[in-house]
């Protein structure tokens, strides 16, 4: 690998670590200033807006300028939402400038792959990237609980710039403040990532001719009958996915009686188990296995309906490892198999961006939906339930699609599994 990837890794980790700490940290802003629980909840929608509303546009604007350039802005767009937080906005709005520089971050970052290792090395280097993502997932929920933690933050808050009066009084704006000092490790990283010396390609000056292209991509995608339940089934996953960092701290709150700071290290557990799952399914799936795993996905909404049975941490964490092994083993090779059909039907670019606007779609939708019936005041354990309860039918549906596609479409469905078997033989 050439230097320049590790700095790009470094830059990556550094990033995601400070953005799930800052989840953490945005959840305890919240209640230790009485918001309601739906406010904590719809931080995870709020988080995921700007993917969605800017979707058509952050991959061109990746591509006007140097990748390095792009992620340390994205990094400067990240630290305003967390000084927003601290001056005073309310955290769900600067909770959303956060997402922002996420948004623009994510092309960038698997862009720059493309454009600096050899096409031989790619798969090893997304390898690397969503190890460091889960390890930064992992490393970050931890860091983010023991910085709104009694003991960590006591010194936090102690501590005082000479002649400054920086107005931060409780753990949550301290950790807050904390965070930013990643973002700029992060965005440090940024300006030592080195130029490709590939050609930068202007926006056009009308944005709106972006979205025919993106809505074409977006529809070729989901009339293909292998992309339609692919897509479909690596959307919900990534939608409950994103919103059990929320769930977890809330089933942990009522069940267990846990703080954020206790609450966080089961966070952790989910993402280590999505890790196992994760390394499980590479080992055994093949690409074309993918809709077999479907099955799993209607598990998994059932165990998080059990969730609400659990009143023991010890029963807990195994549970909620098993939980994420199931997703991380269900995403692994539906993912690979949207890819491959996101590849063969528009390229590799324009697919991710259509993966990303689907994914977050549904993580804005299902949080937005469990932020209102809890608005509404459904108890958490039934709101859990109910999320459950949902995941559940929806797989049930894509299943029931899937089997209609191989009964009425069998020679289509046949014919582009068989391109997906020749392809894995000769990559």
């Amino acid at each position: 690998m050439k230097r320049g990837f590790f700095t790009i890794m470094a830059a990556q980790f550094f990033s995601s670590l400070a953005d799930n700490a800052l989840f953490v940290a945005a959840v305890q802003l919240l209640r230790s200033s009485r918001a309601p629980e739906w406010q904590q909840a719809a931080l995870v929608p709020m988080f995921a807006l700007f993917y969605v509303v800017l979707a058509p546009f952050v991959g061109a604007f990746a591509d006007s300028m140097p990748k390095g350039r792009v992620m340390l802005i994205s990094n400067f767009i990240k630290i305003a939402g967390c000084l927003l937080m601290l001056f005073g906005m309310h955290p769900l709005l600067a909770y959303a400038v956060v997402g922002l520089g996420a948004a623009a971050y994510s092309p960038a970052k698997y862009g720059i792959l493309t454009e600096l290792l050899p096409a031989s090395q790619l798969v090893k280097a997304n390898g690397w990237i969503e190890g460091l993502t889960i390890a930064s997932i992992i490393l970050g929920v931890l860091l983010g609980g023991q910085l709104v933690g009694p003991h960590l933050s006591r010194h936090l808050l102690d501590f005082d710039f000479p002649m400054i009066t920086s107005g931060i009084d409780t753990p949550a704006e301290a950790a807050i403040a904390m965070l930013i000092f990643v973002y700029m490790l992060a965005a440090w990283f940024n300006t030592h990532i080195p130029l490709t010396g590939v050609l930068m390609r202007s926006m056009p000056h009308q944005l709106l001719s972006l979205l025919p292209d993106f809505w074409s991509c977006n529809t070729r995608l989901w009339r293909d009958k292998l992309g339609q339940i692919s897509l479909a089934a690596t959307t919900l996953i990534w939608g409950v996915a994103g919103n059990l960092r929320f769930i977890v701290l809330a089933w942990a709150a009522a069940a267990l009686g846990y703080s954020v700071t206790q609450a966080s290290a089961l966070q952790g557990v989910v993402a280590i188990g999505m890790a196992v799952g994760a390394v499980l399914a590479s080992m055994r799936m093949r690409l074309e296995d993918g809709p077999r795993v479907i099955t799993l996905g209607i598990v998994m909404g059932a165990l998080i309906m059990l969730l609400i049975l659990i009143d023991n941490v010890w029963i807990a964490a195994p549970f909620l490892i098993g939980l994420g092994a199931l997703g991380g083993f269900l995403v692994v090779p539906m993912n690979a198999l949207l890819q491959h059909r996101g590849h063969n039907l528009m390229g590799a670019g324009r697919s991710i961006a259509v993966q990303n606007f689907n994914e977050q779609s549904c993580i804005l939708l299902l949080g937005a939906l469990y932020s209102l019936s809890t608005g509404m005041g459904l108890p958490t354990f039934a709101a859990i339930a109910a999320f459950g309860a949902l995941i559940a039918g929806f797989m049930v549906l894509i299943r029931r699609w899937h089997r209609a596609n191989c009964t009425h479409h069998a020679a289509e469905v046949e014919r582009l599994m068989a391109i997906a078997r020749n392809d894995k033989a000769h990559g």
